[in-house]
């Protein structure tokens, strides 16, 4: 189990929609990565699987998408895995000991768009 190295991505317009599964496909062919995963696709989500790294359903929390030719962190995506990770959509599976390294990596995100992650509200 692996939560990603935070890669900076420059972000995307705030008001840029977010359409995870056309993401999906978008990363996917930038990152040349038709038939199995690979590190550039790793790149755009959060966290892996490492034992099953080959496997693209070993991979959650995207939040990047290609734009212009370039992978960008979209802030509708990074509020959207934020909000899985406070139980939205049934929430996401993870193993106990990666949920504060995925919602550290998640905080970098949130206070580049200067906002608090969903997790940290109620201690403002």
């Amino acid at each position: 189990m692996a939560v990603t190295s935070f890669q900076d991505l420059p972000l995307a317009d705030r008001d840029r929609t977010w359409d995870g599964g056309a993401a999906e496909k978008r990363v996917r062919a930038w990152a040349d990565a038709e038939d199995e995963p690979n590190e550039k696709y790793r790149d755009a989500h959060v966290w892996y699987d490492a034992d099953k790294r080959d496997n693209f359903t070993a991979y959650k929390l995207l939040v990047a998408d290609v734009i212009d030719g370039r992978l960008r962190a979209v802030p509708h995506g990074i509020i959207a895995a934020g909000n899985v990770m406070q139980g939205s959509r049934g929430g996401v599976d993870l193993p106990d000991r990666d949920i504060d390294r995925v919602k550290s990596h998640l905080a970098k995100y949130y206070a580049k768009m200067g906002e608090t992650p969903p997790w940290d509200e109620g201690s403002r």
